[in-house]
């Protein structure tokens, strides 16, 4: 009996849930090239269909659209693979990641390929722009439910989010920088002039300002050809680092006689789960309207402000804040909650309406550091209220497993969908308005929509996404009790599993 007890597992030390310094610094640069790409996709490829792959508005929304409806399709069938997924020496969400790395690499070097034909270009960037979304889907479910894998304290697993954030927004700024520097000579103007001679007829806003796109060695061709590759290598870089530093722990709160849920069953109870409804509802609003501001940002820089020789400073300048301002966010939702400090959100919205009316290259700049502000707060808190959420399932749901990565798969599946829905109906209405690739100067109906769609349409989706948000439940009390509630049960099963293995043994 005492050789049994002796024998058997023991509670484990409260260092065991401590994650060190480098186990999280690990864990947050295995996602960054995600968002170094997702970046770099985010702020120039409608610019790159529009102006340099010379593709309609209209089609180039549907590239947009149905390369992020499938990249969100992807997400609940990769949840569902995944949660089937056993269990092996590298863990059980490591494989995914180490096998999809390679094809994402390809498929997103491609993305920014410019093809010697030009009637079939529109189906080229939809197949590789859909590869591309669907393979760093199969990389983003895993790697986001990792954060339950880390550790079972819920300090810990903050920590672990903020220091990813923080290396995806560093990511997102090494991304856009890389990208602007790289592809700023591809949309630099020697054929037009700021302030055109009075006598100007309207032939100066047909001419366009870029040559012939059929050329794949063009200098812009190139340019961007460039930047894919550096990307790519960033990608390899972070796999490698993830592998090495990070070390995925199974389920600490399952009995060993714990199945998993039923995928369709899980999917059901998550949809039917009150805080993950309303969390996910709030931050598909605010996504999407983060969406549309990076999306149009470039275009509006150059079409809509006259500010085309700064956009990529001013980008620079909203993804430097955002990094700066993590930890300040991280502060402020330990000392005021996550519910509270995700009300920081809407600090943008009256700058961005002010840059609108007022394009004024001083107020660009003050803007832009403000929606840095705003844009790291968006980041870091549905990630950090996530792992919140599923511990308050797992304390409701005590006997079943597997879920974490059905959380994550469908968030990211309606965040991803909505973000497709508002870039595919940006783009529509820059055709509905008649822009048209490469032109000195827009038409003002064209400048109208892309100020409406920086400035009005944002506002409007952070405010009622915030609204929504006023209904979330969980406060930092119940996060308290949840957690004791857990430990709690963690306990009980590792002392009935402790008095089954004696009860064997005699």
């Amino acid at each position: 009996m005492a050789g049994a007890a002796k024998g058997s597992p023991e509670r484990p030390a409260e260092e065991d849930y401590r994650l060190s310094i480098c186990s999280k610094l690990c864990y947050a640069i295995g996602g960054a090239p995600n968002q170094v790409a997702g970046s770099a996709t985010a702020f120039f490829l409608q610019i790159y269909l529009l102006d340099i792959a010379h593709i309609t508005p209209f089609h180039a929304s549907l590239v947009l659209f149905i390369g992020k409806a499938s990249g969100a399709v992807t997400d609940p069938v990769a949840g569902f693979f995944i949660s089937k997924s056993r269990w092996t020496k590298i863990g059980r969400l490591m494989p995914w990641m180490l096998a999809c790395t390679p094809f994402t690499i390809v498929s997103y070097f491609f993305m920014w390929f410019l093809p010697p034909f030009v009637s079939g270009r529109v189906a080229w960037y939809l197949t590789f722009y859909c590869l591309f979304q669907a393979l760093t889907t199969l990389f983003q479910v895993p790697y986001s439910a990792l954060t339950m894998f880390l550790s079972t304290d819920q300090k810990e697993r903050d920590s672990a989010t903020a220091y990813r954030m923080t290396m995806e927004v560093l990511g997102t700024l090494i991304g856009a920088a890389l990208q602007g520097q790289i592809v700023a000579s591809a949309h630099v103007s020697h054929h037009c002039t700021v302030n055109p001679p009075v006598n100007t007829t309207d032939s100066w806003h047909d001419s366009s300002i870029f040559p012939d796109p059929s050329d794949p060695l063009s200098h812009q061709a190139k340019v961007y050809m460039i930047a894919a590759g550096v990307i790519g290598g960033v990608y390899l870089l972070g796999i490698i680092i993830l592998f090495l530093g990070v070390k995925e722990k199974d389920d600490p709160y399952a009995l060993n006689s714990d199945r998993a849920i039923p995928f369709c069953k899980g999917l059901g109870l998550t949809m039917k789960h009150g805080p993950y409804v309303k969390l996910t509802a709030s931050f598909l609003l605010i996504s999407t309207a983060v969406q549309l501001e990076q999306s149009n940002f470039v275009l509006f820089c150059t079409h809509a402000a006259g500010l085309h020789s700064h956009f990529q400073y001013l980008v620079v300048t909203i993804l430097v804040s955002a990094a700066v301002s993590i930890p300040f966010w991280q502060k402020i939702l330990q000392r005021f909650g996550k519910k509270c400090a995700a009300f920081g959100i809407a600090w943008m919205t009256p700058f961005a309406i002010m840059l609108v009316t007022i394009p004024n290259l001083i107020l660009a700049y003050f803007v832009a550091f403000v929606s840095g502000l705003s844009i790291a707060a968006s980041l870091l808190l549905p990630w950090s209220m996530l792992p919140d959420v599923v511990d308050d399932f797992r304390l409701r749901n005590p006997h079943g497993k597997g879920h974490e990565t059905i959380f994550y798969s469908s968030y990211v599946f309606f965040t991803k969908m909505s973000a497709g829905i508002g870039l595919g109906i940006s783009a529509a209405g820059l055709e509905f308005t008649g822009y048209k690739p490469g032109l000195c100067r827009q038409p003002n109906d064209v400048i109208l929509t892309l100020k409406i769609l920086i400035g009005a349409v944002p506002a409007i989706l952070i405010f009622v996404g915030l609204f929504i948000l006023l209904f979330y439940p969980i406060t930092e009390e119940s996060r308290r009790e949840t957690k004791l509630a857990l430990e709690v049960l963690r306990r009980s099963h590792q002392s009935t599993d402790t008095l089954d293995k004696e009860d064997i043994s005699v």
